[in-house]
């Protein structure tokens, strides 16, 4: 296991190949298809494989089980990190939290970027209430940025710069 960070309760390490089948699970679970895209078998090997991307596995600590995972895209030039996707398959137990928190200390103290941002759903209540607890900005909206089956929808912008970074 390649381990990036440890939290709590939380392991955080990079994907491997043999997992990308339990992370497209979890991108399939009724709870998080609808606020996630989901990617196939062979773009989950690109991102494995890709210096500007990270796939991450969340497993607890306890048990060993893979409770989640993330995606990241990193632009090096601009110290920029990019949380694209945060998946938990064991919900109510406040491991997002938890892991967000982490992957947020590691952009900013382990990789020394100088941006972290994401974008969420508006309908994604949950996600949108955990990054404004957390004291992330909220940028703006892209309105009809993105098309599904069930037609068009929003997407909101949240940051975090290092200079704000712990200001919390």
């Amino acid at each position: 296991m390649d381990t990036l960070f440890i939290t709590e309760r939380l392991i955080v390490s990079n994907a491997k190949e043999g997992e990308i089948a339990t992370i497209m699970s979890i991108e399939n679970h009724d709870e998080n298809k609808k606020f996630i895209w989901q990617g196939s078998y062979e773009e989950h090997l690109r991102e494995i494989n890709d210096d500007t991307s990270m796939l991450l596995t969340i497993r607890e600590k306890e048990t060993g089980y893979i409770t989640g995972y993330c995606l990241v895209r990193l632009t090096h030039k601009y110290d920029i990190f990019e949380l694209r996707r945060l998946a938990i398959i064991k919900k109510g137990f406040g491991f997002g939290k938890e892991v967000l928190l982490g992957i947020i200390k590691y952009c900013f103290e382990t990789l020394e970027m100088n941006r972290f941002w994401l974008d969420v759903y508006p309908f994604n209540r949950i996600g949108v209430n955990l990054y404004e607890s957390i004291g992330m900005y909220r940028e703006g909206t892209l309105r009809q940025s993105y098309k599904d089956e069930r037609g068009y929808h929003d997407q909101i912008i949240y940051s975090l710069l290092k200079e704000e970074y712990g200001r919390n």
